[in-house]
Formats: structure tokens, sequence, C-alpha cells
């Protein structure tokens, strides 16, 4: 069963951007929400089950307040662990004997917290801090902090790396045009997006996708404030599929099964919709999924325009330039209707109709010519 889409009154509004109204959006330009989540029951708890994930997604100022903290609190605990050792072998009193002592040197927690940090990392205890091999707990706590140590210092480098390898990070270098193009292509209403990537390194096995959000009220009026309907961009046939060493046109035809098929010049100015757009791959330096997102508003889609081209080869040298001064430039469609893609659809139809009536009354009369003679007089009766 075919989707149905809202439809709109019409209006007069010329179809300039400065003039329309503008509304909220739930993705800004640079690809970050714009939603707020409230009321989430257990969220904490949740958030805990998956700890490297909600420590990934953490701002970089608590990655480093973390990375700190966790370092100084493991030296903190062994040098605790170390002066208890200490005082309970009595290693703290100074009549005893150097070469009785568990822990040599460690007569405070000062002292204690450097044996501690001197042991975790294996720089050397050197002098006057040393460990003796008699005590068995002893030798059981330089080997439980040795792994301790090792299993931190694992566990923050990934830490790190994973944040500075985010694939938001490589999603930073897409681009994508400013306005969204509705003109004509092989006799095809499009719309059209240009996208491209500035690293010289490639996104492998890149591809688009649209949605567009909009209210929606159904037959039992049923208010749907966020409705989500697809837009496509030649999933079917494979032109989702981009290669991006240079800028690219991707397009969306308005057919039947396009939520913008009802939709004119003049409804673009009272509209209230969202169209989010993205766009992801994997990086080629890295192997990590990246994906960059952005929208467009009613008023930020311009009708009858085309892109400017912005590829030239260039003969002195015989390599092929890009001009991404010229990425947002759009010029005129001539004489493109401000109608919409069903108005312009019936309209070629009833053209049709309009011309293949001649030829149906031709047709008739070879018939009857063929099936019996008919006298001059009775030409007008038959026909």
């Amino acid at each position: 069963m075919e989707r149905e889409y809202p439809k709109r009154k019409s209006s007069t509004h010329p179809d300039r951007v400065g003039k329309r109204r503008r509304y909220k959006r739930l993705l800004f330009k640079n690809g970050d929400m714009n939603i707020t989540q409230c009321s989430v029951k257990d969220r904490r708890r949740r958030y805990l089950a998956d700890i490297f994930t909600t420590l990934i997604d953490s701002k970089w100022t608590y990655a480093v307040l973390l990375f700190v903290a966790v370092f100084v609190l493991s030296w903190l605990i062994g040098g605790l662990i170390w002066l208890l050792v200490a005082f309970s072998r009595q290693d703290t009193i100074p009549e005893k004997a150097d070469s009785a002592r568990c822990v040599y040197g460690v007569s405070s927690f000062i002292t204690a917290f450097q044996f501690s940090l001197e042991t975790q990392h294996t720089i050397g205890y050197g002098t006057p801090r040393t460990a003796n091999s008699f005590c068995p707990e002893v030798v059981l706590f330089v080997m439980l902090q040795s792994v301790v140590g090792v299993l931190i210092q694992a566990f923050m480098t990934g830490f790190i790396f994973s944040k500075l390898t985010l694939p938001g990070k490589r999603a930073g270098a897409i681009m994508f045009s400013r306005e969204a193009l509705v003109t004509k292509r092989d006799d095809q209403m499009v719309l059209l997006i240009r996208v491209g990537d500035m690293r010289r390194s490639q996104l492998m096995e890149a591809s688009i996708k649209g949605t567009l959000v909009r209210k929606r009220i159904t037959r039992e009026n049923e208010i749907l404030p966020l409705e989500q309907f697809r837009v496509d961009f030649g999933a079917s046939t494979g032109r989702d599929r981009l290669f991006l060493p240079f800028p690219a046109i991707v397009e969306h035809r308005i057919d039947e099964k396009s939520p913008f098929w009802d939709i004119s010049a003049d409804d673009l100015q009272h509209e209230q919709f969202e169209l989010v757009v993205a766009l992801a791959g994997v990086a080629e330096s890295t192997g990590s999924t990246a994906e960059a997102r952005t929208s467009y508003l009613p008023s930020e889609i311009r009708w009858g325009y085309n892109f400017e081209r912005l590829v030239t080869y260039q003969k002195e040298n015989g390599r092929y330039q890009i001009d991404f001064n010229k990425f947002n430039s759009t010029r005129p469609t001539p004489l493109f209707p401000r109608m919409s893609a069903r108005q312009m659809a019936g309209l070629c139809e009833a053209n049709l109709r309009l011309f293949d009536a001649p030829a149906a009354a031709g047709s008739r009369i070879s018939a009857i010519d063929e099936t019996q003679t008919v006298n001059p007089e009775e030409m007008d009766t038959h026909l």
C-alpha cells in the first residue's frame, strides 16, 4: 500500500531564504543533535554497564582528570599497603637492623608512596629504598602491584588512543552543501545535494542516506510529531555509493514514492519538516567507520537552481583542479516551473492524452475502411 504524505495548502510568497520562517531543528548543520533526554529509568546503571563506551563519549576534560586520578589513586593505595607492611613487620623502628627489615627505607607515608610508585612502574628503587626477599608478603605485593600497574597502563593507553581516533574526528573533514536544490534532470524533477571530502586519504565504501522528519496526523486523528519518511538517493540502483576523491552531487528522484511528491515551490514557504542526511564510510587510514550528518530545513531548499561546476582540467600540468570556493555556488535553472512533481506529471499526462486524441480518430477511420466500403454520403454518419 502506498504511503500517504501530509498535503499542505499553497501560498504565494517568494522563494528566497531570507523571508521564510525559521523552525527549530533536530539536527544542527554540523551534525550535533538538538535533543535532550530526561526521565530515563536506571540511566546510571545502564551507563556503568557499558563503562568503556561511557568513558569514550566523555569530554576531554573528564578524560584527562580520570587519567591522572587513576594513576594517583593506585599509587596512594599501594603506598598504604606498603606502609601497613612496614608497620606490621616493625620496619619503622630505627633500632632495627637493616638486614632484618622486609622493606628497607619505608618509615613514613611519603616514603611508602615513593616506594609504591617505583614498584608499580619498575623505574628502580635506588637508594635507600629496597625490598628483601625473605618476607613472602613483600614478594607477593610486588608481583600484584606490577601486574595491576600493567593493566592500568594498558587500559588507559587504549582509552586515550580510542578517544584520539574517534570516527567523529574523521567525519569533520566531510562537507555538505549549505543548501539542497530542486531542479530537473533527464525530464525528472530531482533534489540535489553536494558532498565532498577534504582529506587526501580516501573514505572507502562511502554511502549516503536520507530521512525526512515531519509531523503527520493519521486518519484516527493521532498526531505523530516526528514521523520519519525515507528519502532514497538511489539505493536500488547503487547510485548512493560514492567515490569521493572529488566532490559529488547526489540526487533524489521526486516520484510517487518521494515525500516531496506533493510539494511545490510555494509550499516550501510554510512547510515544517527537516531533511536529515547522513554519509558513512570506512576511513582508509584507521579502518574505523565514520559518519557525517547534516540537515536541511524548508528554508534551506532552493527551488529551480543547480550547482556550479567546480572541477576543471588543467592542461598546463595535466591535473584536475577542484575549486572549493564554488562548493556552495549555484545557478538558476531557466524556465523551471514552480509546480509540484505531481502537478507536472498530471500536466504531462494531460498533454499526452491531447496528442493521442487525433491519432485515435485516425485509427478509427482506417478500421472502417478495412472492414467495409463506405459511400462518401455515409462518411459523416460513420464518423
